[in-house]
């Protein structure tokens, strides 16, 4: 970022775009002009004028540049005199385009017209990984500037681990800026990205495919007072880059350590505590003992039969489940057994039984209908009938209810009392009582524990889904269709079903 350094670039940009017009101008005198030249020689000739008239009054610093503007002047001369002659065979005939993956190829280390991204850098490559990027310039920069090689080896040496040139031994801090970069401890401004841009635009047909690197910590206003900036010089087109805006971008900048040992402290926290977390809820498995106690039942559905053996843990609770259908080697017999599996494996790592139930009863498809069990009259599926037998063998009273599963004997109360909960009679000697305390304690008595059933039933279950409030509302109905028509769950109906939103039925009326 300094006058040098845009005077060199302009000559060489100057040049460039000169030496282009020149040839373009020597293939129309061969191959003819671009289509629609003769409507527009005038104002291409007017722009080549003016292509030549900035490079006349272009700053010129030291004698670095002075042979190249005196090449660019020639090649100017040319321009206008074999354009007013022949034509041009180009209406444009140059950009500044950016060559990433050119330039890496070629082995340059700066891309178009960005300065080198950083002294060291990584680029991520497209397969996975990354590379490290070293500028090969620095040697030969420090060479120019007259460092011995001891101390290039010793200042190479300190980029390589530090990534800048801050604090390198034996390297001046006059010399500090010519290797300053786009990104890290020591940038170019945002700024001297917009004077370079606008220093070269004059002699570019075109614009220039460039980015304004901006440090993390950029703010609206810094961006908008770039854009400002940029426009009032002249810039044609201009890209914003803040690092580290992207999850990920091709190349990133080394940084020191010490910059970042806060957040990587926070970050080796965080992670810390949620592995700490991840094993502490991680679910082990609770495999059953050798012997262990089981039921085993034979029953029909649909005309297959099969059998279960369901084996539980000593202190109570289903453990694992076998199933027994069709002969061995057939596809229903492997599927029941990789069902199997899959179940008890579940169980003994945690999965409660009633929501295998939940998920797995009113499931239709064949063999269904009729069964020989007692308590499940008709399944809808054999997996229907397994997990209501489970169900009435393991879970309690309260969640088979929920889920609306009875057996014969509780369906057979409810046709009796209109519940189906188990009764709890008690046998009193009545007479003794009488005689051991007044009539009224006896009242108070026998009217004790109905109080304290009262008033230890749990608060009503609230509905957090629409499905839950129309359960609630409508009972449940766990073998009920859903509506063709609508959608909605249907209701029983004798032997047949309605649908309480639209009216349809399941075909009687």
């Amino acid at each position: 970022d300094s006058y040098g350094g845009r005077a060199l670039a302009v000559a060489i940009t100057s040049l460039m775009t000169g030496t282009s017009y020149r040839r373009s101008a020597e293939l129309a005198a061969v191959v003819g002009p671009y289509d629609g030249y003769a409507r527009n020689a005038q104002p291409h000739q007017r722009v080549m004028k003016q292509h030549s008239d900035a490079n006349a009054v272009a700053i010129r610093v030291d004698d670095l540049d002075t042979p190249i503007w005196a090449a660019a002047t020639e090649a100017w001369q040319d321009v206008l005199h074999l354009g007013e002659k022949n034509g041009f065979r180009n209406a444009q005939a140059s950009v500044i385009a950016p060559t990433g993956t050119i330039g890496l190829a070629m082995s340059c280390d700066t891309t178009g017209l960005e300065p080198d991204l950083a002294l060291v850098k990584f680029k991520k490559l497209v397969g996975g990984g990354s590379m490290q990027i070293v500028n090969g310039t620095v040697p030969q920069a420090l060479r120019r500037l007259g460092y011995q090689e001891e101390q290039i080896e010793a200042i190479v040496a300190h980029i390589a681990e530090n990534g800048n040139v801050v604090d390198a031994p034996s390297l001046k801090h006059e010399h500090y800026e010519v290797f300053d970069c786009a990104m890290g401890e020591r940038s170019i401004s945002a700024m001297g990205h917009v004077r370079m841009m606008a220093a070269i635009q004059p002699w570019i047909s075109g614009a220039l495919s460039k980015t304004v690197n901006l440090p993390e910590t950029a703010t609206v206003e810094d961006v908008e007072e770039v854009y400002f900036e940029a426009w009032k010089m002249g810039v044609k087109a201009l890209a914003i880059y803040r690092d580290n805006c992207k999850v990920g971008q091709p190349l990133s900048a080394k940084t020191k350590e010490k910059e970042k040992t806060e957040v990587t402290a926070k970050a080796e926290e965080t992670i810390r505590t949620a592995v700490e977390k991840v094993v502490e809820y991680r679910p082990v498995r609770k495999r059953l003992p050798k012997g262990r106690p089981g039921i085993t039942t034979s029953f029909t559905v649909g005309g297959a039969e099969g059998y279960m053996t369901a084996n539980s843990y000593p202190d109570d609770g289903l453990g694992e489940v076998f199933l027994k259908m069709s002969k061995q080697g057939s596809t229903l017999a492997g599927m029941m057994d990789a069902f199997s599996i899959a179940v008890s494996v579940g169980l003994q790592y945690g999965v409660p039984l009633e929501t295998y139930v939940s998920k797995f009863t009113n499931m239709r498809f064949e063999p269904a209908g009729m069964t020989d069990d007692p308590d499940v009259r008709m399944a809808q599926s054999i997996v229907d009938y397994i997990f209501r037998r489970l169900a009435l063998d393991f879970l309690p009273f309260e969640t088979r209810s929920a889920l609306g599963i009875h057996s014969a004997e509780e369906r057979q109360r409810h046709l009796e009392t209109g519940s189906y909960e188990p009764s709890d009679d008690v046998d009193m000697d009545v007479e003794g009582l009488a005689q051991s305390a007044p009539r009224a304690q006896e009242l108070k008595a026998v009217a004790t524990p109905k109080a304290e059933v009262e008033a230890a039933k749990p608060a009503p279950k609230q509905a957090h889904t629409s499905a839950e409030l129309v359960e609630m509302q409508l009972g449940i109905q766990a073998d009920a269709p859903l509506c063709f028509s609508c959608g909605t769950k249907m209701q029983r109906a004798g032997s047949c079903y309605i649908c309480e939103g639209c009216g349809s039925t399941s075909g009687c009326s």
